[in-house]
C-alpha cells in the first residue's frame, strides 16, 4: 500500500490496478500485446463523498470495476485510475 499525496473530490477514489496475468493457467507466457487490462485492483485513496451519498468504499477495499472505468494517472512512477465511486462494480 502506497501513501499517495492526493485527495481525490466528492465521489471520487484512486484506484491501483492489479498487474495483469503474464501466464496462463496451463503455463502459457501472454506477451504484453495480448494482455487485458486488469478490472481489479485496490483503493488507495477516496474523495469525501456527495452531501446525501457517503463513500461506500474505503482505502484497502479490493474492488471490480468496469473496463473502461477511470482515468489513467500515473504519479511516483506508478500507475493508477481515479474513477467515480459509481464506476466500481463491487468489493471483493
Amino acid at each position: 500500500m502506497s501513501n499517495l499525496n492526493i485527495k481525490p473530490l466528492a465521489d471520487r477514489v484512486v484506484v491501483e490496478p492489479s498487474p495483469a496475468e503474464t501466464k496462463t493457467a496451463s503455463g502459457i507466457i501472454i506477451p504484453d500485446s495480448a494482455k487485458e487490462k486488469p478490472q481489479e485492483g485496490i483503493v488507495v485513496a477516496v474523495g469525501k463523498g456527495k452531501k446525501d451519498e457517503p463513500m461506500t468504499v474505503k482505502i484497502g477495499d479490493k474492488v471490480l470495476y468496469g473496463k473502461y472505468a477511470g482515468t489513467e494517472l500515473k504519479l511516483d512512477g506508478s500507475d493508477y485510475l481515479i474513477m467515480r465511486e459509481s464506476d466500481i462494480f463491487a468489493i471483493v
